[in-house]
């Protein structure tokens, strides 16, 4: 029979496990084991699971606290806990986390089948939704770390375009007052016209080493930014078709 769903029970106790693979593999679902949390963590990031059913009392991480991980991960994958040892407590942590249901040991085939029917039911349609608005979920990560570069070039080179920006202010507000003083000067004597075109020579010879050395001082850091966003944009791009 075609597999159509693909679960993942999660147990210390191997014949659960056992349990899930005869009553479901003839019901046309993958059943996949992991003996503890960490190992399920693993291989639910190698591919993708229609259903996640998972004992609390595991050694290490417990079972609640994987449910907690995989719904913060995926939201969308239905989690069913598996449990003898129920309790309040418990129930109102798995709920908080968005566990799909309980079920309670010893399991009988009609509840594991049951429950395998259930959660995966819940799962299509959420995960249909999800598709058909083409969520690409890794492409956020390229972008994310691209604005970070991006805004950490720009906190490193703030001080050093301030710098520039200090050094050049005084020379442009006093060639503005220059500027406005004497085109009122020329206005009220037209005849000072001619010594005021000499005195602008004058003041552009005597600016243009400053200016000259401002640009000196800000060409590395333009030319360091531009690399720097070139690489950048290189390494998102690399990251996006990877």
């Amino acid at each position: 029979m075609r597999a159509i769903h693909k679960v993942l029970v999660v147990d210390d106790d191997p014949v659960v496990g056992k349990s899930f693979n005869r009553v479901l593999t003839n019901k046309g679902y993958v059943v996949i084991t992991a003996a503890n949390a960490h190992e399920a963590l693993t291989k639910l990031q190698e591919g993708g699971y229609d259903a996640v059913f998972t004992d609390i009392r595991m050694p290490g991480m417990d079972g609640l606290e994987l449910a907690e991980r995989v719904k913060a991960r995926t939201p969308w994958t239905p989690v069913v806990i598996i449990t003898g040892y129920g309790t309040e407590a418990n129930e109102a942590r798995a709920r908080a986390a968005g566990v799909t249901t309980f079920l309670q040991k010893p399991l009988s085939p009609e509840m594991i089948e049951d429950s395998a029917a259930n959660a995966t039911r819940v799962a299509a349609p959420v995960v249909a939704r999800i598709e058909s608005r083409h969520v690409e979920m890794p492409v956020v990560a390229p972008v994310v770390k691209e604005n970070a570069l991006k805004n950490i070039a720009l906190f490193i080179a703030a001080p050093f375009i301030g710098l520039v920006y200090a050094m050049l202010l005084p020379f442009v507000g006093l060639g503005l007052l220059t500027k406005l003083a004497a085109e009122a000067l020329v206005k009220k004597y037209p005849a000072m016209a001619n010594v005021f075109g000499f005195v602008k020579t004058i003041a552009k010879l005597v600016a243009a080493p400053f200016l000259g050395l401002a640009f000196i001082l800000a060409l590395p850091f333009v030319g360091m930014a531009t690399l720097a966003w070139v690489g950048i944009r290189g390494l998102a791009n690399k990251a996006r078709a990877g």
